[in-house]
Order: structure tokens, then C-alpha cells, then sequence
């Protein structure tokens, strides 16, 4: 069994641990253990940058440091959010032995930013395309889905190199290589609002209203995300926005890992596909 660094975040331990559960089961079908790095902390998200510079510097310093301890060279963190403030970082770390000494000093560990942070989407890609098709025993065939990276996921590109930044096609790839049929849209990385969702629904409706039916209009019948906000505002606002809008969406929410593990083979229950608000 391979192993892998795992950071978790507070959304995937707390309101989005339907995503956890997804991720460790798929992980655990393709025999890749998940190492959660000991008494890690929030990364500071959406707040810190607003508030303190040093201490959204040194929230996620700590969090490698961690990993650079326990001698972890690679991490998932199937956050976006969380991805994005690890890497940018440990690339400011690695850049600048001075903030190194800083950030050793405040954390009280060593601290380089070596540690290699990953997303699901690279995680998949790493395992091989080859292999994951030959692990296939239900093919997503009639899965039409609108593929959603939102607004984090590949950015900011200086940072998160691993796809175009305004016209990714890694998900296209991976799912349809597993029997789906991604359609083409175009609302791929527009913001849904974010953590805006706890302060002015109005915002994440008038969003998220335009996402789900530009990918209605494009004919997808589901809408693939690899974030747990994007999720959230997505599948739980869904019904407020078609009430608003006048309209029927009715689109099935699945996290790439849920795509993913339905293909492996594992159960909706397993998956926690069935703790979503609209049903698969």
C-alpha cells in the first residue's frame, strides 16, 4: 500500500465530512493509505490574510513544518482553499531563507516548504489514468457531467500550476476515461460565492444560479466539484435558487471522488453520496 500525506482542513472534519469519507474510501479502494499529519491547525482560509499578514503566514508554516517533521515529502489536501494557502507558502519558503528562520522561530519547529502539496485531482493522475480504467468495475456510462473547478482550484496560476487556470480539462480527462460524457460549458471556474454563503445567500444564489443553469443549458445531467464550499453553495442552496429563479434544476452534486468511487465500485452509502440535499 502507498502512502500519502493527508490534511484534512476544518471544512473536511467538520460540515463537509460527506467529503472525507468519499476521499478515504476511493483512497482506500486503490490501496493508498492517507497519514493525517499530527495536531494540524487551520490554514487561516478565507480570514487570516484580511487580519494578519504573519499569522496567515504562520498558520500554514506550522502545518508544513508538521510535515517536514514527521519526514512526509507529499500532502493532500482536497481543499482547494486549503491547497492554494499551503503551496503559496511553502513556495514563499522556499524562496526566502529569511522568512524560513522567521517562520522556524514563530512556529518553534524547522520549516523549509520541501513538503510537495497535491490535490484529488492530481492525486488520481499520479495513481495513472491507465491503472484507474483497468480498476473500473461500473463504467459512468449516461453520467453527463458539468465539470466545476470554481475559482481556487488552478489558482493563482503562479502557484497552482497543474492545469490551465482559465480552461482546465484534468477532470474532463479522468472522467471520461471512467465512461462519462463531461459536457462543455461555459462556467468551469466562475466563483460561487464562497463563504459568502454564511453572510448574504442573495450573492451565492444569483452565483450559483447562473453556474447550475449554464451547465443545465449545456445539457449536463450533474456537476462534478473537488471543493467542499463549491459543494455546500452548489448542492445544499439548490432548491432556494430554483424556487427564486422560477426554473427546475434538479442537478445531482457529486464530489470527483464520489464519480471516482462509483466507477471503483463503492456504494453511495460508502461514498456518502446519500447525505447530499439533492439526490443522486
Amino acid at each position: 500500500m502507498s502512502q500519502l500525506g493527508y490534511y484534512p482542513g476544518c471544512a473536511l472534519h467538520g460540515s463537509s465530512n460527506d467529503y472525507e469519507a468519499s476521499v478515504r474510501a476511493c483512497m482506500k479502494k486503490l490501496h493508498i493509505e492517507l497519514n493525517e499529519l499530527d495536531d494540524w491547525l487551520c490554514c487561516g482560509a478565507t480570514a487570516a490574510h484580511n487580519i494578519n499578514k504573519k499569522l496567515a503566514t504562520a498558520l500554514p508554516a506550522r502545518n508544513l513544518a508538521i510535515a517536514e517533521r514527521s519526514g512526509i515529502d507529499k500532502v493532500l489536501a482536497p481543499c482547494p482553499m486549503c491547497s492554494m494557502e499551503l503551496i503559496k507558502i511553502g513556495n514563499a519558503l522556499k524562496e526566502s531563507p529569511a522568512l524560513q528562520k522567521e517562520m522556524s522561530d514563530i512556529v518553534e519547529d524547522t520549516v523549509t516548504g520541501k513538503t510537495e502539496i497535491v490535490n484529488l485531482i492530481q492525486v488520481f493522475f499520479e495513481y495513472g489514468i491507465g491503472k484507474l480504467s483497468e480498476a473500473v468495475t461500473k463504467k459512468l456510462t449516461g453520467y453527463k457531467p458539468a465539470c466545476y473547478y470554481g475559482c481556487l482550484l488552478t489558482r493563482p496560476p503562479d502557484d497552482v500550476k497543474f492545469d490551465d487556470c482559465e480552461h482546465p480539462s484534468s477532470m474532463e480527462s479522468l472522467l471520461a476515461a471512467l465512461g462519462a460524457e463531461p459536457v462543455e460549458w461555459n462556467y468551469k471556474t466562475e466563483c460561487c460565492g464562497a463563504g459568502l454563503t454564511l453572510a448574504d445567500d442573495s450573492v451565492i444564489i444569483d452565483l450559483t444560479g447562473k453556474i447550475l443553469q449554464n451547465a443545465k443549458k449545456h445539457q449536463a445531467n450533474c456537476i462534478a466539484v473537488a471543493c467542499p464550499m463549491c459543494h455546500v453553495n452548489l448542492d445544499m442552496k439548490q432548491p432556494a435558487i430554483a424556487k427564486k429563479l422560477g426554473v427546475k434544476l434538479d442537478l445531482p452534486v457529486y464530489y470527483l471522488s464520489d464519480l471516482v468511487g462509483i466507477a471503483l465500485g463503492l456504494s453511495e452509502t460508502e461514498l456518502r453520496i446519500d447525505k447530499h440535499f439533492v439526490k443522486a
